[in-house]
């Protein structure tokens, strides 16, 4: 049985490495806990990426596609 979740979803922004060329990139879960995307290793999200931003909510999706210019 898997951990209840609330209907918003989880936004994640991350970098593919630690440089600072290196591509931000925006992954969104509809369907987990935060508490699960923040601890476990997801799929479309490398070892060595820099987690920039994790939220919850519709609104942090076109706010962080302005602030990141994705």
């Amino acid at each position: 049985m898997g951990a209840p979740y609330l209907k918003a979803p989880v936004v994640i922004v991350f970098k593919t490495s630690n440089r600072t060329n290196a591509k931000v990139k925006m992954k969104v879960f509809k369907n987990k806990n935060i508490d699960i995307v923040n601890g476990t290793k997801l799929p479309g999200i490398p070892d060595t990426s820099v987690v920039l931003e994790l939220s919850i909510g519709e609104m942090f999706i076109d706010r962080y596609k302005k602030k990141y210019k994705l």
